[in-house]
């Protein structure tokens, strides 16, 4: 896996140990045994009085490689040496090595010090950092708990309450904040870092400065009874907000082992929990999404070309609404010059004051300050017409999904705008080839599709057409990762990747309850599944126009596999239209909180009968795993029409669109994942018996007939098959 550490000794008696992994220096077996080899020469060598740990090029070290992670699952040995031996590197190499050392040690940490590579500061008998260094456990956020002693010593240096947020929430502190909670005991600038280091070595030699092994300090934690009444707390907020996940309950538990038993018991249960948690389902699935979305940006075809963004500072968005709003405020906090486009000075002023309310929000926040505020606003500027256009380099269309309209839009621009003007719309739905119809300029038309709120939502779906030119796709990559998106290149159809993917969703369960399931026995399975809302609580949040505009887009592109409820038009009439009338398939009062209504009984009935359909009272019984596959199996269905079409390059892809752009639980590693984890002769052989009963709508498409009948997993095809080569190669079985 490569990586070592170096060690030089200056002739004030500093042994300099470095940490060398490019590019974040990260911590494998090969950096582990090279640590302890380096150790144990500076302690045995008569001319080292004291030791500084550090990393090279400006970084401490960002951790435990990730790639390690699949021959630690497997119980494979990658590299030999000490450090591959069961808890060696907590116990024998931070503990019995680095912290129980004769002679100090100093670590000084630039850059990231994150995971393992701030449990080996913490190991040190004091830490210098400067003020932009960053210093976290993120561990959770991975499915694990820090292993490597983490659990311990955090709490002792920074206190219980802030240990706990800092586990339990994956975020890290800066330089500056680190000092105040006593993480670190001075910050200093990068190029007096390793000096300071080295005097500081020296005076805790001399006893100027104190000489801690953080494991055994016990000055910062409160009283027992004190200490569990937080650790409760904690449990309780851990569970309300993860009620599916273990681990973050997993690491409080061994958090309190150590307070309890004392740090030794509390680094055994730590390791011994590690590696229980490794093996496990969520671990899987969350390392999974971590490389799936580190991998969105790589397009073949597109980005190994060897293109260079252009560079992008004025863009245009056509509609104030709470879309184009959104967007404009993305780009506005990241620098970007933004026009905003309105039909008439009413409109104007209403997205303009959408823009300005989402920017006050960023600063009561404490996100953006007065100043800062001052200045993003400054470089928005409401327009009327296309003349500001003329020099733009980019045009994002936020209008309503209304066919004619976008094409007239388009139509507009290719007159007013550059020739390299990127035409980009924001369409959730609608072809791209139809909306640019009526333009000669099918090569820069792309979609930049967000998600709402626009500037808040991490996904950024980008579609290109058979035509769109890979320069434009390579800028819009570059424009998302700018605005810190994640940008998922996708192909151009009905609905793209996410609304296509999902179309089925909503309709999954308006056919279960028109023959007989419960509207709020679906959602509450759903919810509890781990999405953020049901379907029918979702239909209520984006509006039944939305819903109807959509759905008809599936109606007239895939009849063959569409359910046509009359369900939400029904209630439409009767001027039920979502949580902005206040009522939908819910009652919302004045807070907007949603209530179950009785009512809703006599649409459903009303509907059945228009569909002909009687209740099947099997589905009035269903139970909750029964109601997660009929309402998920045939969104994964879809998800693998979308693949085998080659809309998305990876099912990886997929995977990140759901988890971002629909709030897929990413502890359940995306839609084809989830597939994969059920196995694809499962999914295939309940939507085959369903449609047996139900219709064409929950027929399996071919490619997940081929994948079942070969008992092959779902996710393994073109781009997929050489990824999946490279991830064996570097034994990232996880």
């Amino acid at each position: 896996m490569g990586g070592t550490t170096t060690i030089s000794v200056g002739s004030d008696g500093v042994a300099i140990i470095t940490i060398l992994n490019p590019p974040v220096n990260s911590l494998s077996i090969d950096v582990l045994n090279s640590l302890k080899e380096s150790f144990d020469q500076a302690l045995q060598r008569d001319d080292v009085k004291a030791i500084v740990v550090t990393g090279a090029k400006g970084k401490f070290s960002g951790g435990f490689d990730i790639n390690a992670f699949g021959g630690m699952h497997d119980g494979k040995a990658m590299s030999t040496g000490p450090a591959s031996k069961p808890g060696y590197v907590s116990i024998e190499i931070l503990s019995d090595t680095v912290e129980a050392a004769r002679k100090p040690s100093i670590a000084a940490i630039d850059g990231l010090a994150l995971g393992g590579g701030l449990e080996v500061a913490m190991a040190c008998h004091a830490r210098i950092a400067t003020s932009t260094a960053q210093l976290g456990l993120p561990e959770l956020q991975l499915g694990i708990i820090p292993g490597f002693g983490g659990t311990q010593r955090l709490p002792r240096l920074v206190g219980l309450p802030k240990a706990l947020e800092m586990m339990l929430t994956s975020k890290p502190v800066r330089g500056e904040e680190a000092l105040s909670l006593g993480l670190v005991d001075a910050i200093v600038s990068g190029d007096q870092l390793v000096d300071t280091a080295r005097r500081w070595a020296l005076d805790v030699l001399e006893r100027r400065k104190p000489w801690v092994a953080s494991l055994y300090r016990t000055d910062k934690l409160e009283p027992l009874g004190e200490a569990r009444e937080i650790l409760n707390f904690a449990r309780a907020q851990a569970h309300r907000q993860a009620p599916n996940l273990q681990h973050p309950q997993v690491c409080i538990d061994v958090i309190e082992e150590g307070i309890v038993s004392g740090p030794r018991a509390g680094l055994k249960k730590e390791y011994d929990e590690f590696q229980v948690l490794l093996k496990s389902d969520t671990c899987k699935s969350l390392v999974h999404i971590f490389f799936a979305q580190r991998g969105t940006t790589k397009v073949p075809g597109v980005t190994d070309q060897g293109l260079k963004p252009r560079r992008m500072n004025k863009v245009a968005i056509l509609g104030g609404g709470l879309m184009g709003s959104g967007i404009a405020t993305a780009l506005l906090l990241s620098g970007y010059q933004v026009y905003l486009k309105e039909v008439n000075e009413k409109f104007l002023e209403g997205g303009l004051g959408r823009v300005k309310a989402n920017l006050t929000n960023s600063v009561k926040k404490g996100k953006l300050s007065q100043e800062k505020f001052e200045k993003t606003l400054s470089r928005l500027k409401g327009v009327l017409d296309y003349e500001s256009f003329r020099d733009v380099d980019m045009v994002i269309e936020a209008v309503i999904e209304n066919v004619p309209l976008k094409q007239q839009i388009f139509s507009d621009l290719e007159k007013y705008c550059s020739p390299h003007c990127i035409l980009a719309s924001n369409t959730s739905t609608i072809d791209l080839n139809l909306i640019g119809e009526k333009t000669k300029s099918h090569d820069r038309i792309i979609g930049a599709h967000f998600f709402s709120p626009a500037h808040i939502m991490p996904l950024l779906e980008i579609v290109r057409t058979a035509k769109t030119s890979p320069q434009v796709v390579v800028d819009l990559l570059d424009v998302g990762k700018k605005i810190r998106k994640t940008p998922v290149v996708v192909g151009n159809c009905t609905g793209f990747a996410v609304n296509r993917m999902f179309f089925p969703y909503t309709q999954a369960a308006l056919l279960l309850v028109e023959r007989g399931a419960d509207i709020y026995r679906i959602d509450r399975a759903i919810t509890k599944f781990g999405m953020p809302m049901g379907p029918f609580r979702l239909c209520d949040l984006v509006g039944f126009g939305v819903a109807i505009a959509t759905g008809s887009q599936f109606v007239r592109n895939f009849p063959e596999r569409t359910y046509a409820s009359m369900l939400i038009p029904l209630m439409q009439e009767d001027k039920r239209a979502g949580e902005m009338t206040r009522k939908g398939f819910y009652v919302y009062n004045d807070k907007r909180k949603a209530s179950p209504d009785p009512e809703i009984k006599k649409y459903i009935e009303k509907a059945r009968e228009l569909a002909g359909v009687s209740v099947d009272l099997k589905l009035g019984k269903l139970s909750d795993k029964e109601i997660i596959e009929m309402v998920l199996f045939p969104v994964v269905n879809e998800a693998c029409r979308v693949y085998a079409e080659g809309i998305a390059v990876k099912a990886a892809d997929l995977d990140i669109a759901g988890v971002m752009g629909m709030g897929f639980p990413p502890y359940r590693g995306g839609i084809m994942f989830w597939g994969d984890s059920i196995g694809s002769k499962y999914v295939c052989g309940r939507l085959e018996e369903w449609s047996k009963m139900y219709g064409d709508f929950f027929k399996p498409c071919g490619y997940l007939a081929e994948r079942a009948a070969l008992g092959s997993p779902l996710s393994i095809g073109g781009a997929d098959e050489a990824e999946a080569e490279a991830k064996a190669k570097s034994k990232s079985r996880l």
